[in-house]
């Protein structure tokens, strides 16, 4: 049980695993795939140019860490949950404005908008479409976080300094103890993923892979 009076003072709490739930931002077809519909009209010249980094460090260091991160949790009975830029309809008209104007259109039920198969959701866990950059914002997370008891949300993903930083900020708003895992996450360059973690550190505690991994085995 969270010590709600420790828990006031100071975001270093352990995780509880029953009381929480790890998420993966945006690990999806779409946006962690060549050919995902963000990438597949680039040549490959651009590409590499563009995204080579990223791809690079996603494959050989982030998604590995997904990986272990997603099998710890589950051994620990830490909820495993995931959410998606995935329309409500195939056309897109109930994206937010900032996706439309962005010209984001990941359409409902598509191959986009699925997670990538490394880290596939399980049969009973719980993925969570979104139209907006906050899955605060266009999802009913927070209804079913507080219905299963979530007090403690562990988040990763992509992109650091957008969709991860804006579940990062909405969710201790709400009132959340939020763990960020600082090597499961990723943008498209190292210095915007350095900045990121330095500005949002004032809103979560940040861990590696390896730490969180220590810490949830001291549970057992």
């Amino acid at each position: 049980m969270i010590d709600n009076a420790h828990a006031a003072l100071t975001r270093e709490v352990p995780l509880v695993p029953d009381q929480a739930g790890l998420l993966f931002i945006d690990v999806q077809n779409f946006s962690a795939k060549r050919e995902g519909a963000e990438f597949k009209e680039m040549s490959d010249s651009a590409f590499d140019e563009t995204y080579g980094w990223f791809f690079d460090q996603l494959g050989t260091r982030v998604v590995p860490n997904m990986q272990a991160l997603q099998k710890g949790c589950r051994g620990a009975g830490v909820e495993v949950m995931y959410t998606t830029i995935e329309s409500l309809t195939k056309d897109g008209r109930d994206r937010s404005l900032d996706y439309k104007i962005t010209g984001f259109n990941v359409p409902k039920g598509s191959w986009d908008g699925k997670v990538i198969d490394e880290i596939a959701p399980g049969e009973d866990e719980i993925v969570f479409p979104k139209s907006s950059s906050s899955v605060f914002v266009s999802t009913h997370i927070d209804y079913v976080l507080r219905n299963m008891g979530i007090r403690q949300i562990v988040l990763c993903g992509l992109i650091t300094d957008q969709c991860v930083e804006s579940a990062i900020r909405d969710a201790c708003d709400l009132g959340y103890l939020v763990t960020q895992v600082t090597d499961a996450c990723l943008t498209y360059s190292e210095d915007r993923h350095e900045n990121s973690l330095r500005t949002i550190k004032g809103y979560c505690r940040q861990v590696t892979t390896q730490q969180l991994l220590e810490e949830l085995s001291r549970n057992e």
